[in-house]
């Protein structure tokens, strides 16, 4: 059985609903299109924020992988259609590094007909996601000027806390509108501060449209990697395992001894040992041999 004739065989000709109102076509799009030969369709009347924005007004729905396919589901109820796409992007503190910014984006797949739900992913600390309280336009001006602006759009808020939407103005990507949201926030401020952070809604972040694009195609070779035991496409990795040993002592170390894969079609697991090709690492990572 030709493997990747099944996979076009599930996609191809059919048109796929992209859950977006913020131009990320421009980077799923092409790469969707060319690898499943579908049709992608942008709603035009579908409201991704209605399922939680970066600025706090509306609560995220649920977790990010929750979010992403009430988004996907949203937009094929919409469209009356089978096939659909969302992304969903988060961004905080790096779990191991907590004062570099961090930023995981997801796209999903979620295909009615064929009880499908299928992921890519992609994680980086290449993000100008950042914040700040400031006291005066000079201050504000200095801040978006280091966080990529004009290419990358500002929010400013009249306080952090603000989830009033007459509190915080979006989109802001030329000096005049941030002099003007500035001095608009600053005369609803109660303490002579506001705040300002980056956008990060994709039609105002290239950086960030890097790592949708990146996610994307995890996405594309997550569905060409087929499930063992029953042969569907979308058997990903999911987890990783630490703990390949010193080629001198034994130890355990930091580096990864298995990579745990699944199927989300059939539930197979799988743990496949050694991935770089090595049983046993080298003395100086290990922190008993090279403390």
């Amino acid at each position: 059985m030709d493997k990747e004739k099944v996979t076009h065989s599930l996609f191809k000709n059919r048109e796929g609903i992209l859950a977006t109102m913020h131009k990320k076509e421009e980077v799923i799009s092409p790469i969707l299109e060319k690898e499943l030969g579908i049709k992608i369709i942008i709603p035009e009347e579908f409201n991704s924020d209605r399922y939680g924005t970066f600025t706090g007004d509306i609560e995220r729905m649920g977790n990010q992988f929750e979010a992403a396919r009430h988004k996907a589901i949203g937009a094929m109820d919409l469209c009356g259609k089978t096939l659909a796409f969302a992304s969903e992007g988060s961004f905080g503190p790096h779990p191991f590094m907590p004062f570099v910014p961090f930023n995981r984006e997801i796209v999903l797949l979620v295909d009615k007909e064929n009880d499908l739900e299928i992921s890519g992913m992609a994680t980086t600390t290449e993000t100008n996601y950042s914040h700040k309280i400031v006291k005066s336009f000079e201050e504000a001006y200095k801040f978006s000027l280091e966080a990529g602006f004009p290419e990358h759009g500002i929010v400013i808020k009249v306080r952090e806390s603000s989830t009033d939407q007459s509190e915080i103005i979006k989109g802001i990507a030329t000096k005049e509108k941030l002099e003007n949201a500035f001095k608009y926030a600053l005369r609803k401020s109660d303490n002579g501060e506001v705040y300002i952070e980056t956008e990060m809604r994709a039609l105002y972040n290239p950086t960030r449209m890097k790592s949708i694009e990146a996610a994307t195609r995890d996405l594309v070779k997550n569905i060409f990697n087929y499930c063992p035991e029953c042969g569907w496409p979308g058997f990903k990795l999911i987890d990783r395992k630490k703990g390949l040993p010193c080629g001198w002592c034994g130890y355990p170390t930091e580096l990864t001894l298995s990579l745990i894969y699944n199927c989300n079609k059939c539930g197979h697991s799988e743990e496949k040992f050694y991935p770089n090709g090595t049983e046993k690492t080298d003395p100086g990572n290990c922190p008993y041999c090279n403390p």
